[in-house]
């Protein structure tokens, strides 16, 4: 069945605040009858082991399980900068292995102001390449997060060539709800989606491949989400027999606080979720 969890994300304001850490963003999953939480790196106050342990520890009293940490990875930097770029994804694959977390997230690469797509594609793909290797060799999957915003994972078929090109068992795909190319969501849109994009055809293209859904949540002050079409993304999934996690992740922090937003957010994917 499919499991529910809440990137720590959805908190950037508090935790950004100092009200919030990931001692305190565990206990406010738990008392939201979350299954599971993902973690942004952001959300770490350090990587020494004791630390890392307090934490797993607390996530198991807890029920939780910790489903993936996400690092925000560029692999179109330029050349110079990408051993930098490579060793920090390493790093947080090794924590993930430390704490027994099977998934770490990575972006692909955005293209620099005067460089081509074609550059920055030739020199992505060896990074990613090395990242699987990496991943393959830890036991942790290394998924790609389609974005936009000048992300080479505009489309669904842009992961697809990723993945293909990369070509590692251990490299698979994060499926971001509100990420592809036309979602209302995505570079600027503010709620207006461009139909002749079809971002929901990108949807439908890449969830037979993912591991992970992040269930982007922008609208929720009525208590479904207004910008993104949810019964058709779960029509979506359940042709596929997607199995996996669903992840809330936040980003309505200027309409309506976190602490409101998502307790709504797990409430509405609940009942999707009994639906299906």
């Amino acid at each position: 069945m499919m499991k529910l969890g809440c990137m720590s994300l959805s908190y950037q304001k508090e935790f950004a605040a100092g009200q919030l850490d990931l001692e305190g963003f565990i206990e406010r999953a738990y008392q939201l009858g979350l299954d599971g939480i993902d973690l942004h790196t952001g959300a770490f106050a350090s990587t020494d082991a004791a630390y890392l342990r307090r934490i797993r520890m607390q996530a198991l009293k807890r029920g939780l399980a910790l489903s993936y940490i996400g690092v925000s990875s560029n692999f179109g930097k330029p050349a110079e900068q990408l051993i930098a770029e490579v060793a920090t994804a390493k790093k947080w694959i090794g924590v993930a292995a430390q704490m027994g977390i099977p998934l770490v997230r990575v972006f692909a690469a955005w293209v620099p102001e005067g460089d081509t797509t074609e550059a920055v594609w030739a020199r992505m793909i060896p990074c990613l390449k090395e990242v699987a290797a990496y991943g393959q060799q830890q036991g942790v999957v290394v998924g790609l997060h389609n974005h936009n915003h000048g992300c080479v994972t505009r489309t669904g078929k842009d992961v697809i060539r990723i993945l293909n090109e990369v070509d590692n068992p251990y490299f698979s795909h994060i499926l971001d709800t509100g990420q592809y190319v036309g979602s209302p969501g995505a570079s600027g849109a503010n709620g207006v989606e461009d139909p002749s994009l079809d971002f929901y055809g990108s949807i439908a293209l890449t969830a037979p491949l993912a591991v992970h859904v992040r269930c982007k949540i922008y609208r929720i002050q009525t208590g479904e989400e207004a910008w993104l079409n949810y019964p058709r993304i779960f029509e979506i999934l359940r042709g596929v027999k997607y199995n996996g996690w669903l992840s809330i992740v936040y980003e309505g922090q200027q309409v309506e606080p976190e602490a409101t937003a998502v307790p709504k957010a797990v409430k509405y994917l609940r009942k999707l979720m009994r639906e299906v």
